[in-house]
């Protein structure tokens, strides 16, 4: 769980609704509905009453790597067991997300499966070339950008934001705002990111956006990789992943994570008297942003229930609690134009300059396989 100004890269192929004869004449026939495991929409179900009933009949939802402090996961849990009366269960809420696709098949036919992942897009990417996750268009599918989804609609954009440096100002005496900052010696042992890049899609993002800013591009993650590299050996890259309880201790006083993240942690430390100034400042030398995807596993264990959910993410109420949190929602757009977006949490986001662009899925592949293979050597020594 993992994006701004929003970048990543990527109807549906629907399977032919069978049909069965009605009535005498025998000319006249309707679609019949699908088990929710095979559906690929809501109308494919039955329409929106029939799956939610059978979402209310299952129960339940496995999700997994959901932090409730992260783009608004809490709230969102909160509103859907409230509405449904389903009971969300997260197995390790602070794991990344190659956890997630390590729980996909690991836990197959056992009943512990997620039935939903939250990526980061390379990792969605992966998932559906393995054949992990089910073809499903939720309502909204079609008002999803083209670029932001599968077009077997197995995966697709939910929210996302720019990589940022946030900074506790009562411990660093002057905040960093640019990746070249970073390399000043007053920032010894302070600077971190928010995970492993091989596993996390919020590091991987924080590698890219330093590639970028050190001679990079979307073709060419090695000198963000090289500039790590530079900071661990002088010092001032800290290996300890950044949390909002490693701030609050003081161990990563620089963390480089999601804006929406770092200015949530702003909100979270004042709102519980936490000793600490969280600042955010969004590099301009290395400008970077992401989506993350959700999909539906393929054998969920809940087929319904993670249909259901799928459609409260994309649906008005679950795009503006994403905007709560300051996650740039994938429908942003779509909503300002037909009213249903929530202008006061939209003008609480941060101003970022010029137009986002989005690395190609054949980019990120290409950066993914490059830190996988140089990260730990060029890194960790």
């Amino acid at each position: 769980m993992p994006a701004p100004r929003l970048r990543t890269a990527f109807v549906a192929a629907f399977l032919a609704l069978s049909a069965a004869p009605l009535g005498a004449c025998g000319d006249k026939h309707v679609a019949a509905p699908r088990a929710p495991a095979v559906a690929t929409s809501a109308a494919d179900a039955g329409g929106m009453a029939a799956l939610t009933a059978a979402a209310k009949k299952e129960g339940s939802l496995n999700t997994i790597a959901l932090p409730r402090d992260w783009a608004n996961y809490g709230v969102l849990i909160d509103g859907f067991e409230k509405k449904y009366g389903i009971k969300v269960s997260v197995e390790n809420p602070d794991g990344a997300s190659q956890d997630e696709i390590n729980a996909l098949k690991e836990h197959r036919g056992d009943g512990r499966a997620p039935d939903v992942i939250d990526v980061g897009g390379s990792f969605a990417q992966t998932a559906a070339r393995e054949g992990l996750l089910a073809p499903y268009e939720v309502a909204a599918y079609d008002r999803i950008p083209e670029a932001q989804k599968d077009k077997h609609a197995r995966w697709y954009n939910n929210y996302g934001g720019y990589v940022s440096i946030g900074c506790d100002a009562k411990r660093v005496k002057t905040c960093p705002s640019t990746f070249a900052d970073l390399r000043k010696p007053e920032y010894k042992g302070q600077v971190s990111l928010n995970g492993d890049p091989t596993e996390s899609e919020s590091a991987f993002a924080g590698v890219y956006a330093a590639a970028l800013a050190n001679g990079g591009s979307f073709d060419d993650v090695q000198p963000g990789i090289d500039f790590f590299a530079e900071l661990s050996k002088n010092g001032n890259f800290t290996p300890v992943q950044s949390s909002p309880d490693t701030i609050a201790k003081g161990q990563t006083p620089i963390s480089i994570d999601w804006d929406f993240l770092n200015l949530g942690y702003a909100d979270q430390f004042r709102e519980k008297g936490v000793d600490v100034d969280w600042r955010t400042a969004i590099p301009f030398d290395g400008s970077f942003a992401e989506y993350y995807a959700n999909g539906v596993n393929k054998d969920a264990p809940h087929p319904a229930a993670a249909r259901l959910w799928q459609e409260y993410l994309f649906s008005p109420e679950g795009q503006n609690i994403r905007l709560g949190a300051y996650a740039r929602p994938v429908l942003m757009d779509a909503m300002a134009q037909d009213g249903t977006l929530d202008k006061a949490a939209a003008a609480k986001l941060p101003t970022v300059e010029g137009t986002p662009t989005f690395p190609t899925k054949a980019q990120t592949e290409k950066a993914r396989r490059t830190v996988d293979r140089n990260w730990a050597k060029a890194v960790s020594g």
